[in-house]
């Protein structure tokens, strides 16, 4: 067996998987490889392989583990009607992508204009959250940090229509943990998981190079501070202490 399987590194490289998530569809019971090798490693035989990508294509479709199990493993597993489903969710998405495309266009459009956000632009699309305070105050605890000047320098770029799309992100972030947390998941299951990988994504993508011991910090400033903290809790009662977790379970 061991000419044909893989081990687990090999399969999470090959289907841009982590380890973590190989294990989970092991423990739940979704994915479990055939065999061991001598040392008791994970060997995933090429039926295992063809198993997880089907299960990687109905990941991509948007389907919940728990159903993917159904449509794999029960023969009366109605695939036609949870695929018309799936087809009309995506056929939204590909809406809201088109409507994303049209915002980036404009927001090329004001980039090559010089156009910039204002305080009060800024004011309109945050609420009065954003505070000249804050900034003032952020300066002050990390203004001699390579984040600053790395967020200085992107943010310094950005247009209206970047900030607008920065907020949408943001809110979709909140959203995902939100939601996490009313549906019960714990804080390291993979919703919770999926939702403080977004976070930090967004933070390395938008702002600065986000380590995770940075992001695991801006956990702990998500309790500690007051301010952090009614932000979250005002979106969910015990958001923020659930968002700390998340992302501790998420960079552990």
């Amino acid at each position: 067996m061991t000419d044909t399987a893989l081990t687990v590194g090999q399969v999470a490289e090959r289907y841009g998987l982590t380890v973590r998530t190989l294990h989970h569809y092991d423990q739940i019971g979704l994915l479990r490889p055939s065999g061991r090798s001598a040392s008791g490693y994970r060997l995933y035989a090429p039926s295992d392989v063809t198993r997880l990508q089907h299960v990687v294509v109905y990941r991509r479709l948007g389907f919940a583990l728990e159903d993917i199990a159904v449509l794999l493993d029960d023969p009366a597993a109605d695939i036609s009607g949870h695929l018309r489903r799936q087809r009309d969710a995506v056929t939204h998405r590909l809406d809201e992508l088109t409507d994303l495309v049209v915002a980036i266009d404009r927001a090329l459009e004001a980039e090559m204009n010089g156009i910039q956000l204002t305080r009060e632009e800024r004011r309109e699309l945050f609420g009065e959250g954003f505070k000249d305070e804050y900034q003032a105050e952020a300066r002050e605890r990390w203004g001699d940090t390579e984040q600053w000047r790395q967020s200085q320098e992107r943010t310094a770029r950005y247009t209206k229509d970047d900030w607008v799309a920065i907020k949408a992100e943001t809110d979709a972030v909140n959203a995902a943990f939100v939601a996490a947390k009313r549906s019960g998941a714990a804080p390291d299951s993979e919703a919770a998981r999926a939702a403080a990988e977004a976070h930090g994504r967004q933070i390395h993508e938008r702002f600065y190079d986000l380590s995770p011991e940075m992001h695991r910090n801006l956990a702990c400033l998500y309790v500690q501070d007051e301010r952090f903290a009614k932000t979250y809790d005002d979106l969910e009662p015990g958001l923020a202490q659930y968002v700390h977790d998340a992302i501790n379970a998420y960079r552990s």
